[in-house]
């Protein structure tokens, strides 16, 4: 008896095998996709696409924003590079990128490794330090700063105390440089989070193991930290200098949109918002515009091209 009820309880159904979803379905799902997209999209082609690929043909063209363009070929190009202030412009923006975005660097740095030590109030001094960058260099701490800086400013006032001759930064040509890198270096919160970030996945038995070997603070920092942190190094590198060639706003604000005094604070973006939007020269403006886009994309091309020298990446064996 059970020998012949054995098969029949054994027995099932077959399962049915799962057919593959239908063309039609998989329509629907991209079509579904490409909707959640769209807000993007439109804002994308709207926005930037549509806004360069139309300065590039500005570009080549005379337009004052009141006639219609007239092809001039590279007639703009050719005014741009035998225009002295265009020089100016850019040598302006060269130092500020040179020696703003190291300073800057360096003191993100040096206070990311003093936070990351183990100590009381750590978040809040992380808040601190970090606040001036959620401000960034706005309208308002533009004002805040040419105030500070102006004769008889605070920071006048402070000089004088200590034997330093009376007068603002704002108008005296040999300081606004120096002026517009401690408002770029105080705005350091943002690689400094990222540095913090970076020092945190560095194992501490590599330090131990140096400290084992006698290595010193000094050692420690260049052979483990400085190789160890290098793929963030470049990251902060690469936006701060990517950023550092678009200044505009707190230059504007100081220098009161002419670039003064004696063009110190002329710089590219603002030299391109003279030309564009006072002086109505909008195809000189987009043939600035592009010559700032390509020389950016040389100089990130070439900070890519330098990496394989001197950023490491975990597994590498170099």
């Amino acid at each position: 008896m059970t020998g012949e009820t054995a098969p029949a309880a054994t027995s099932a159904a077959p399962t049915r095998a799962s057919s593959p979803r239908s063309p039609r379905s998989r329509r629907r799902d991209v079509g579904a996709g490409f909707a959640f997209l769209s807000p993007w999209l439109v804002g994308f082609v709207v926005l930037t696409a549509f806004p360069m690929v139309a300065s590039l043909y500005l570009a080549f063209t005379d337009y004052d924003l009141f006639r219609p363009p007239s092809w001039v070929g590279l007639e703009n190009f050719t005014k741009l590079f035998e225009d002295p202030r265009f020089w100016t412009s850019a040598r302006v923006t060269a130092i500020y990128v040179l020696v703003g975005t190291p300073i800057k660097l360096a003191a993100a740095l040096a206070v990311a490794m003093v936070l990351n030590m183990r100590h009381r109030g750590q978040g809040a001094y992380r808040s601190i330090f970090y606040a001036p960058s959620l401000i960034g260099a706005s309208v308002s701490i533009a004002i805040v700063w040419k105030a500070m800086f102006i004769d008889n400013g605070i920071v006048d006032r402070i000089g004088q105390l200590f034997g330093l001759p009376a007068g603002g930064w704002v108008g005296d040509p040999s300081k606004t440089m120096p002026m517009f890198v401690l408002l770029a270096v105080w705005t350091f919160g943002a690689p400094m989070v990222i540095f913090l970030a970076g020092l945190k996945q560095i194992p501490g038995e590599l330090y131990e193991a140096a400290a084992v070997d006698g290595a010193g603070p000094i050692r420690k920092f260049w052979r483990i930290t400085i190789p160890m942190l290098s793929p963030v190094l470049f990251f902060n590198l690469l936006l701060e200098t990517i950023g550092a060639f678009q200044v505009f706003g707190s230059a504007f604000i100081i220098s009161g949109g002419t670039g003064g005094p004696a063009d110190s604070t002329l710089f590219y973006t603002l030299y391109l918002y003279i030309k564009g939007f006072a002086q109505f020269d909008m195809g000189y403006a987009s043939a600035m515009a592009w010559v700032l886009v390509v020389v950016v994309g040389v100089i990130t091309a070439i900070l890519f091209k330098t990496s394989n020298a001197w950023v490491h990446y975990s597994g590498d064996n170099r």
